[in-house]
């Protein structure tokens, strides 16, 4: 999946097009230096080389800057002064950055150019981080947070808690972070911009990835890979190709993890990013340790040692020392060895003793943050007090006499009122009734299927486990059953997921946002995600669903749906079938089907499955086991994108499941 000529053009063409716009500005006669627009483009262009040319980046914004004091602008000079901040931020450079920070910060809050002001804050608290500062750092983004609340600044305010996420994460704080992130994600959702929820979703990877939830942290990468690969974003690119590295490499699939770090080398090539790219050179060192090249590994980890000390990063100087520590002692060169073992200790005693330090002040600043706010509101709250008394005074005379006036004409109506709320509630009593019926339902059952499928495979897990422990079972015993545990944990996962959305979907909490759906990619990503079940059986999938099919229809429910379907016919299959996957498009829908060479099913099996309180299951080819839900699940979401699904099947001869969506007409492509 790497990245082709093509795809460095079209990322380079936004840069082009600034480029072309700033040359013909500057041969025109007519150029003034009270021309926002041209200054604008000229600081548009400059912070498209941050991560692609610093000295073009650092020699436009001090033309922008001289031209925007020699014209009064005071957004232009801001503008400037932030991408110089960001040159010397890239350089390593943090003290000279923060003082170009601090000069956009005071000049947005003098002229009160409060957007700016965010970002300048944002920045700030950014590099006060770099330096270690991790208190002044939330601080800084605690005041940033509540300048974008007053005003309604959704897109920094998704940022800002991404960036203090990154704090919390420095700490290993991943339960902290994670609020956070979720906080961003939620705020994303509102924002409806792909690229903001993708930069969301690749720190939340990282964040499962650091806590080994390796399957969320697959699952999370992809998404964003997908969304930044199609926007042609080549420095997110690169930080999710490293991502998705270390998730391999965790796995212990380290020519997998190795495949992916180069293609964000490869990225790197184009970027300058050298923060990030000192984990790329990190990872691929120890990747290349675990397949013995340690040649190879020294090299990487010798780059990534000379670029920690290069710009002063601490944590990435630890972990090349550590590595560099263990190739010298396998090539039996103590002396060096016991230097990188030093540097080593040195560096992991300060970060620790810096850490507790850092992790008691950032709970410290944000208790003072609230503690400040809380004053503030209470004392606000007296002020108002007070001059809300004599307002109640009038309001109390002026309630009296409207009473007095009205007294008569409410005594009339009291009746006719009266029987109208009676109805009123009593039908709101009778709907409510109804609606805590069908929860005490929809409870039950979740809590049968919790009863019935999870606890047993849970059961059996914790058995094992205990006579593992007490001695009762050898761990050649234990290993035996390694295949049929994973079987079950990914059967509980599987479960789970239908059960969580089968049970926003019960309990109205499943929104459908139809958007332009590519379904042979959806396909494509699922038969990867349940490749290991087909192998295990050697069921050979087949996609023959073109890539100009295009549907009009929620991405994550279609996902769900061909999820459910494809797993129920992995699991009605034998070994050694076949299953095909495959769309007819008609004029306005497209009709997807599933077939399979399986069990199949009777009549009176098919006239169950679909049924909305149906428990129905069977056991699969392999003896797997289902929750019911599946079918029940697909013919809620289908029917909510304005579908249909049947299924043709008889015993012995396989099932075919068929559903359509809406198909993406030229006119309603153009709309969205």
């Amino acid at each position: 999946m790497s990245i082709s000529f093509s795809s460095l053009s079209a990322q380079v063409s936004r840069r082009d097009s600034l480029l072309n716009l700033v040359k013909q500005k500057k041969l025109s006669p007519n150029l003034s230096l009270k021309d926002t627009l041209f200054i604008h483009n000229l600081i548009e262009l400059a912070s498209e080389y941050r991560y692609h040319h610093l000295d073009s980046l650092y020699t436009l914004s001090q033309e922008s800057l001289k031209i925007s004091k020699k014209g009064a602008y005071i957004n232009g000079e801001i503008g400037s002064y932030l991408n110089i901040g960001g040159y010397y931020s890239n350089k390593g450079k943090i003290d000279q950055a923060i003082s170009y920070y601090k000069k956009a910060y005071n000049l947005a809050a003098e002229h009160e150019r409060m957007h700016l002001k965010v970002s300048s804050l944002n920045d700030l608290a950014k590099e006060y981080g770099y330096k270690g500062d991790y208190a002044l750092s939330l601080k800084k983004y605690l005041e940033a947070i509540e300048i974008s609340k007053e005003l309604n600044y959704k897109t920094m305010l998704s940022i800002i808690n991404d960036n203090i996420a990154h704090l919390y994460l420095d700490q290993k704080d991943y339960e902290h972070a994670m609020v956070f992130l979720k906080r961003s994600k939620d705020i994303n959702e509102e924002i409806n911009d792909p690229i903001f929820t993708a930069e969301t979703i690749s720190n939340i990877a990282s964040t499962y990835a650091e806590m080994n939830e390796l399957e969320y942290a697959m699952f999370h990468i992809n998404s964003s890979i997908a969304i930044f690969e199609k926007e042609k974003i080549l420095d997110w690119l690169a930080y999710c190709y490293e991502i998705k590295g270390k998730v391999y490499l965790k796995k212990g699939k380290n020519t997998w993890a190795l495949y992916w770090y180069k293609q964000s080398e490869l990225l790197h090539q184009e970027i300058e990013d050298d923060r990030g790219k000192i984990d790329l050179l990190n990872g691929m060192t120890e990747a290349y340790l675990n397949l013995n090249k340690d040649s190879i590994a020294e090299i990487y980890a010798l780059n990534a040692f000379n670029l920690s000390k290069k710009i002063g990063l601490r944590s990435g100087l630890k972990e090349c020392s550590y590595q560099l520590f263990k190739i010298q002692k396998n090539k039996k060169d103590y002396e060096k060895s016991l230097w990188y073992h030093e540097i080593y200790q040195v560096t992991s005693e300060s970060l620790a003793k810096a850490g507790n330090k850092k992790a008691l002040n950032l709970l410290k600043t944000e208790m003072e943050y609230d503690q400040q706010k809380q004053q503030l509101i209470l004392e606000n709250e007296k002020a108002l007090a007070k001059q809300k008394v004599y307002i109640y005074i009038f309001l109390i005379i002026l309630i009296i006499f409207s009473i007095i006036v009205i007294i008569i004409y409410r005594n009339e109506k009291a009746q006719k009122k009266l029987n109208l709320e009676l109805r009123s509630k009593k039908t709101a009593l009778e709907e409510k009734q109804t609606y805590l019926n069908e929860l005490n339902q929809t409870k039950n059952k979740l809590f049968s299927i919790i009863g019935h499928d999870l606890r047993g495979p849970i059961g059996a897990f914790q058995g094992l486990l205990k006579l593992f422990k007490e001695g009762e079972m050898t761990k050649e015993e234990f290993l035996n059953f390694v295949p049929k545990l994973k079987v079950d944990i990914d059967t509980i996962s599987f479960t789970l997921n239908n059960l969580l959305s089968w049970g926003q979907t019960q309990m109205n909490g499943s929104t459908t946002r139809p958007s332009i759906v590519q379904i042979n990619s959806i396909v494509n990503e699922n038969i990867a995600l349940l490749s290991e079940i087909a192998e295990s059986k050697s069921i050979h999938l087949i996609n023959k669903i073109e890539s100009n099919c295009q549907a009009w229809s929620d991405p994550n429910q279609i996902d769900i749906i061909v999820r459910n379907l494809l797993s129920n016919a992995l699991k009605f299959t034998p070994n050694h079938g076949e299953i095909i996957i495959g769309a007819i498009q008609k004029l306005k829908t497209c009709e997807i089907y599933i077939k399979d060479n399986g069990l199949g099913m009777s009549e009176e099996t098919i006239s169950k499955i679909f049924q909305k309180d149906s428990t129905h299951t069977t056991y699969g080819t392999n003896d797997e086991k289902g929750t019911g839900l599946g079918l029940s699940l697909c013919k809620e979401m289908v029917e909510k994108n304005n579908g249909q699904i049947w299924v043709h099947s008889a015993l012995g001869k396989g099932s075919s499941f068929y559903f359509t969506v809406p198909r993406i007409i030229e006119s309603l492509k153009k709309s969205a």
